[in-house]
């Protein structure tokens, strides 16, 4: 009987470990969202020049997006846009123009998934996807990836870092959440009153509904403008930043 009972006991404790190896093999065990400062991660750029990266996530979008490139071009303002790589396969015309504008386009995964909930085999596929539909539409691969909801871990890390990516989050203080849609108000005041140099902004050109943004940035622009700071893409804020660093 005894030996039963230990029998027992030790096979229940190889099937507990395999189901853990499991677990630990093929999810996103080590997901956090931290506020990490490096060249690695990428929060902000040099605090020494009067530039601001405005970033646009989770599009294109057939409607918003071009209106967004308008303002921006009437603003002399260049941005960066973290793309879906669905929404790019839907509106290549969309993608076509923000690259001939020069505007940089980064990773934003496939379909918006959390990594913190799908393994590691599906952070990748949703990595290459996107990287292949962008290159097909404009003939360059990102060099920039934003995780959905800013959440990163090491298996995000090394699979952009064999790419040649950078992973790019925003200035913490610069999430006015418009994608909800919160009024042009609060979007404008959490952006002008609170840049700093080197921030990176972030804001969305897929929304559900109706979009804040557009209006809000007829103000944002102008007013930054005003107080001396120059639009650059997150490659640009960081080339020209690790200069100041040097």
């Amino acid at each position: 009987m005894k030996r039963r009972i230990c029998v027992a006991i030790i096979v229940s404790v190889f099937l507990l470990g395999m189901t853990v190896y499991f677990v630990v093999s093929n999810k996103s065990v080590t997901t956090f969202y931290d506020k990490e400062n490096s060249k690695e991660i990428i929060w902000n750029g040099s605090r020494d020049e009067k530039l601001v990266a405005l970033t646009f996530d989770d599009g294109p979008h057939p409607r918003f997006t071009p209106k967004i490139l308008d303002v921006l071009k009437e603003y002399d303002a260049k941005a960066t846009f973290f793309m879906l790589g669905k929404h790019v396969k839907l509106y290549p015309k969309v993608v076509k123009r923000v690259a001939k504008e020069g505007h940089e386009i980064g990773n934003h995964t496939y379909t918006h998934i959390d990594v913190k909930a799908n393994s590691s085999q599906k952070i990748q596929d949703e990595f290459k996807k996107t990287q292949e539909i962008v290159y097909e539409v404009t003939g360059k691969k990102p060099t920039l990836f934003r995780p959905p909801y800013g959440f990163y871990n090491s298996i995000v890390k090394n699979i952009t870092s064999k790419e040649g990516c950078r992973i790019v989050l925003w200035s913490t203080h610069q999430d006015s959440k418009d994608w909800s849609c919160p009024g042009v108000n609060k979007i404008v005041n959490t952006v002008v009153k609170k840049t700093k140099n080197g921030d990176i902004v972030i804001l969305h050109d897929y929304v559900v509904g109706e979009s804040d943004t557009i209006e809000a940035l007829k103000t944002i622009l102008p007013e930054l403008k005003k107080k001396g700071f120059k639009f650059v893409t997150v490659s640009e804020l960081l080339e020209i930043s690790f200069e100041v660093d040097k």
